[in-house]
C-alpha cells in the first residue's frame, strides 16, 4: 500500500475517482477469492500483494469522490447531500460500524471453522465492486489551457507547494493526521497482545474489537455536534487527552479494567478522523484532493514501516507496561507540538477571513 499509495491517488485525480475505486474494488474481490485455492505462504503473499494494490487505489479516492459530490450538490442547490463535513464523518462512521459488524460475524463463523470465514469473505468481497458500478463521478471544472499542458512534474511541484507553502492549516492538519493516525496503528497492533496478557479469552477478541469499532463509528457520527457544543479548541484538547488517558489506564489497569480504557483511544480516533480529514479536504482544491489524501496516508504508513519493528522489540524485550509508558512519553509532547501550532494557524485564518468579509460586503 505504501508503494502504491501516492501513484494511485494521483491516478485517481487524473483518471477519475470512480474508475480508481472500480479497479481497486475489483482487485480486492480477486484477492479475497484467491484465498479459496491458497495452500502455501507464497499464495498468502500473492493475496496480500493484490489487496495492497487494490486498497491503495481506493484510499483517498473514496474521500475525494464523496467530498466533490457534496460540494457539487451544494453549489448547484440540489438536494440529496448532507454537506461535505457531515458526509465525511458519516463515511468514517459507516466504515467503522461495518468493521464492528464484520468482527461479530467473523467471531460467529469461527464457531464452525476458519474455512467458513474465508469462503464467506471470498463472495462478500465482490459486494464493493458491484456497488462501485453504481457510483457517479461528480462533475469537475474543465481544465484550462495551461493546466492541460502541464506535465506530471509540474503537477507534483504544485502539490508540494500546496502542502508546504500553501495554507498553513493544511500542513499542520496533515501533521496532526500523521501523529494521531500513527498512534492508532500502534495500539491496533498492541491490543490483542494486551488482551491476552489481561487474561481475556481469545473467543472474546472479535466481540471486543467490534465494540471498539462501533465506538469509533459513534464518535465519528456525532463529531460535528460535539464540535458545535465544545468549540474546536476544547475539542482538540479532548482529542489529545483521551488517548493519553487510555494509554495510562491500560498501563496501570488490570483485567477488564485495563481493556475498558482502550475505549478512550477509540473515541478520540473517531473524533480526530472526522475533524482533521474534513479540515484537510475543505482547504484542498478538488483537482488534487485524492493525491493529498493519499500523501497523508503514506506518511502514516511509511513511519510505521520503519518504527513498527521497534514497537515489536519493545513489547518482546521490555514488556507491555513499559511499552505503554514509552508511547505515552513519546506522544504526549508530539500532540502538543502539532496541536498548538494548528490552533494558532486556525485562529489566524479565522482572523483573516473576518477582516476580508467587511471589505467584500462593502464592495
Amino acid at each position: 500500500i505504501a508503494l502504491c499509495e501516492v501513484p494511485s491517488g494521483y491516478l485517481a485525480d487524473l483518471w477519475g475517482r470512480r474508475n480508481a475505486i472500480l479497479v481497486g474494488s475489483g482487485l480486492n474481490a480477486l484477492g479475497f477469492f484467491s484465498l479459496l485455492w491458497a495452500d502455501s505462504f507464497v499464495d498468502f503473499l500473492v493475496y496480500e500483494f493484490i489487496l495492497g494494490v487494490g486498497f491503495s487505489l481506493i484510499s483517498g479516492s473514496d474521500l475525494a469522490l464523496l467530498y466533490d459530490t457534496e460540494v457539487h450538490l451544494q453549489e448547484r442547490g440540489l438536494r440529496g447531500g448532507a454537506g461535505p463535513g457531515k458526509s465525511l464523518s458519516r463515511l468514517i462512521a459507516v466504515e467503522a460500524a461495518a468493521s464492528g459488524i464484520a468482527g461479530i460475524g467473523a467471531s460467529l463463523l469461527l464457531l464452525w471453522s476458519m474455512d467458513s470465514v474465508v469462503v464467506v469473505q471470498a463472495f462478500t468481497g465482490f459486494a464493493p465492486f458491484l456497488l462501485a458500478l453504481l457510483l457517479v463521478e461528480a462533475p469537475r471544472p474543465a481544465p484550462d489551457e495551461d493546466s492541460g499542458n502541464r506535465g506530471h512534474g509540474d503537477n507534483a511541484k504544485r502539490i508540494i507547494e500546496l502542502l508546504l507553502f500553501g495554507k498553513p492549516v493544511v500542513l499542520w492538519t496533515a501533521f496532526a493526521i500523521a501523529v494521531f493516525g500513527l498512534l492508532a496503528v500502534y495500539v491496533f497492533w498492541i491490543y490483542q497482545k494486551y488482551w491476552e496478557l489481561q487474561g481475556v479469552p481469545v473467543s472474546w477478541f472479535g466481540y471486543i474489537w467490534a465494540a471498539f469499532a462501533l465506538t469509533v463509528s459513534l464518535s465519528a457520527r456525532f463529531s460535528e455536534a460535539v464540535e458545535q457544543h465544545l468549540g474546536y479548541r476544547k475539542l482538540l484538547i479532548l482529542i489529545a487527552v483521551l488517548p493519553l488517558c487510555g494509554l495510562l489506564g491500560m498501563a496501570l489497569g488490570s483485567g477488564w479494567w485495563g481493556v475498558m480504557f482502550g475505549f478512550a483511544i477509540q473515541v478520540s480516533r473517531g473524533l480526530s478522523m472526522s475533524l482533521f480529514y474534513e479540515a484537510l479536504n475543505r482547504r484542498v482544491p478538488g483537482e488534487f484532493r485524492a493525491t493529498v489524501n493519499s500523501l497523508v496516508s503514506l506518511g502514516v504508513r511509511s513511519i510505521f514501516i520503519v518504527t513498527g519493528p521497534l514497537l515489536g522489540m519493545a513489547l518482546d524485550q521490555q514488556g507491555m507496561e513499559t511499552t505503554l509508558y514509552g508511547l505515552l512519553a513519546i506522544f504526549a509532547p508530539l500532540m502538543g507540538l502539532v496541536l498548538v501550532p494548528l490552533v494558532v494557524r486556525i485562529h489566524h485564518e479565522q482572523g483573516e477571513r473576518e477582516n476580508q468579509s467587511p471589505a467584500s460586503t462593502a464592495a
